[in-house]
């Protein structure tokens, strides 16, 4: 092993906050198995491989994102980095008996915002429903002010200096097994079941 990659610390792979059967019936235990012992965990591996030797290599993981964004050149870097960045958020957007009344904070800002939580709820959904192929639906907090947002493939809010509240993967990995192509059953049964607003409510004040 050379004295970089002996040197380098690698990026690690959080553990999920709740046990694999703690989603269901909304996700099942299959699912998120495969979703982050499969897809989650191959990006942290693939990316501790990269960034062995290079500038990245001994920064943190929302670092990495952001220097390597739209650098062609460390587009491999970037697109992993960022995935495994999306993923542990997306973990933390969702909990066991989730749904329901977000804070107050937050509801406030959601009226002034869309009018409502259920008007924003429905712009989420829409969202996730119409993103043409792999991508993320984002609430997110940009001035002050709450919008709903989509990003393909790895792409990330962070990138664009908005402050990411809460997301929904929308990868076929994420909902395939358990919901093949409703997509909009999926985002739904996430929004109204799993969704974790107080994680979302906490966020606000890190923008």
């Amino acid at each position: 092993m050379s004295t970089a990659a002996a040197l380098s610390r690698p990026i690690e792979l959080p553990p999920l906050p709740y046990q694999l059967g703690a989603l269901h019936p909304m996700i099942s235990a299959e699912t998120l198995s495969l979703h982050y012992g499969k897809h989650h965990k191959g990006y942290v591996d693939t990316l501790n491989k990269l960034i062995v030797g290079t500038e990245f290599a001994d920064l943190p993981l929302e670092d990495i994102v952001k220097a390597a964004w739209r650098l062609p050149e460390h587009i491999a870097i970037f697109n992993n980095a960022a995935q495994a960045w999306n993923h542990t958020f997306y973990w933390r957007s969702l909990k066991a008996d989730g749904g329901g009344e977000p804070p107050s904070t937050l509801k406030q800002m959601m009226e002034s915002s869309f009018g409502g939580v259920v008007a924003c709820k429905k712009e989420l959904v829409k969202a996730a429903v119409e993103i043409f192929g792999s991508g993320w639906a984002w609430l997110v907090e940009d001035g002050g002010v709450l919008k709903v947002i989509k990003t393909s493939n790895a792409n990330t809010p962070l990138t664009e200096g908005q402050n990411p509240l809460l997301t929904i993967d929308v990868w076929e990995h994420a909902y395939y097994l358990d919901y093949q192509s409703r997509r909009i059953g999926y985002a739904n049964g996430l929004l109204e079941r799993l969704a974790n607003w107080e994680f979302a409510a906490d966020n606000l004040s890190k923008g």
